[in-house]
């Protein structure tokens, strides 16, 4: 497989965010954990951590399927975008998938994508948003994103660093309620509180989250590198993002600078779009590896850029 990328800086940088998840999904455990503690003691411990463990178990049984109606995601049949198929086959090939994930569509205005399942079930859903406004070239990209995701196990990561999170929430909502039950003990004296416990109970789930968020953003950047060794273009992902960037933020945002995204960095389920976009540029400026010349074409040669067109009764198909 071509790259653009060094070998060894691929390398090291798919390890430092294995590290980090691994690091992340432990401080939600702990967290867990101890908001148990506070609650039943050194049982409270044991429960979590079992809670833990069987999260981690029970994950892989739950298919796509669920969310996928959720959304009334509708599967996109081969002869109907036979580029679309084509394309995640060759994709799900160069990233060692055993199976080819399955396109679905969902009819939505919003412009976005998203993968669900895991690297033995697999399912990735494009909006009419999305594939209205990008053309195949960048959706080449987005879909090498999604199968990056798939690859790396990501689905699953998020998935169980939600359920420790809503966990924490939950038990943390179940403390306060305590407190407010005994609250005629505190107020007479008969009971005594620790107030540093308390504060850990009230700002447990922000704290959760924060955790939750910081794990999503360090997967986003592994899946764009990720998608561009699958892709060897850094060009075509980077163009998608400004895509959906100025289709999510509207035609206001380039009128008054900052319109449309006003949360702060570390409240984003993704990074910035403008520092993934300069990452991806400065892979594009490298040079070639010694094992491709210059005059070899990408692995994914740019395709037309016309649009999708709307067919009633089928879609939107390439």
């Amino acid at each position: 497989m071509t790259q653009r990328i060094d070998p060894h800086l691929w390398q090291r940088h798919a390890w430092m965010n294995r590290l980090q998840t691994a690091v992340l999904v432990v401080v939600l455990a702990a967290l867990l954990s101890t908001v148990g503690w506070l609650l039943w003691g050194e049982d409270g411990i044991l429960y979590m951590l079992v809670f833990c463990a069987v999260s981690l178990l029970l994950q892989p049984l739950a298919g796509p399927e669920l969310v996928l109606r959720l959304y009334r995601a509708q599967p996109i049949a081969p002869g109907e975008a036979p580029e679309l198929h084509a394309i995640v086959e060759r994709l799900a090939a160069r990233a060692g998938l055993p199976r080819r994930p399955r396109l679905y569509f969902v009819d939505t205005p919003i412009v976005n994508a998203f993968s669900v399942g895991s690297r033995n079930d697999a399912a990735i859903a494009l909006t009419s948003g999305l594939l209205a406004r990008l053309d195949l070239h960048q959706i080449t990209g987005v879909l090498a994103h999604e199968v990056a995701h798939i690859a790396h196990g990501d689905v699953r990561v998020m998935s169980l660093a939600d359920s420790l999170t809503r966990m924490t929430s939950v038990l943390s909502l179940t403390g306060q309620i305590l407190l407010l039950v005994n609250l005629p003990l505190l107020l007479v004296g008969a009971a005594v509180v620790n107030w540093l416990a308390v504060a850990l109970l009230i700002f447990a789930p922000q704290i959760a989250m924060l955790v939750q968020l910081g794990l999503s953003r360090v997967r986003e950047y592994d899946a764009d590198l990720a998608a561009v060794a699958l892709t060897d273009d850094p060009e075509g992902l980077a163009s998608a993002l400004m895509a959906i960037e100025r289709a999510q933020r509207g035609w206001l945002a380039w009128l008054f600078p900052g319109w449309g995204s006003p949360e702060p960095s570390w409240l984003r389920t993704h990074p910035a779009t403008e520092e993934r976009v300069r990452r991806l540029l400065e892979l594009a400026r490298r040079t070639p590896p010694a094992g491709r010349d210059e005059g070899t074409p990408p692995a994914f040669p740019p395709p037309s850029s016309s649009a999708p067109r709307y067919r009633p009764g089928s879609g939107l198909w390439y």
